[in-house]
């Protein structure tokens, strides 16, 4: 089993996209805000997809996502990397509760997916 996920911005034509965690690394949140200083289009999702093999068997996969907005600044210290300036309504996700996030997170998606799938077989 193996999971990836990233962060994609309308207004950036997609990016960072697979660069995500290079660029949370390289450019952070502040950089990312920098980027979307002065656009208006600010739609942005996460995708986390989750692929399963099993010796013999055709890869399966399994995607999730969360659509969401750039913030114009940083809130709350929940979660980790991109969760402060990305929103869903009101709430940046470094503001949510773990189990609010995990409601509607796109990486508890893909894997609840691969749980259906598996339970079944």
């Amino acid at each position: 089993m193996l999971e990836d996920a990233g962060l994609f911005i309308e207004a950036l034509g997609g990016f960072p996209g697979v660069y995500s965690a290079y660029v949370q690394k390289t450019l952070g949140n502040d950089g990312i805000l920098r980027l979307m200083a002065g656009e208006a289009d600010r739609r942005a999702f996460f995708k986390s997809v989750v692929a399963y093999a099993e010796p013999g068997q055709e890869t399966r996969m399994f995607a999730g996502e969360v659509h969401g907005q750039i913030g114009f600044w940083a809130r709350g210290t929940k979660g980790f990397g991109y969760d402060p300036i990305f929103y869903v309504g009101d709430l940046s996700l470094g503001e949510m509760e773990l189990e609010e996030k995990n409601e509607i997170s796109h990486r508890a998606k893909s894997m609840r997916a691969l749980k259906e799938w598996l339970n079944g077989r």
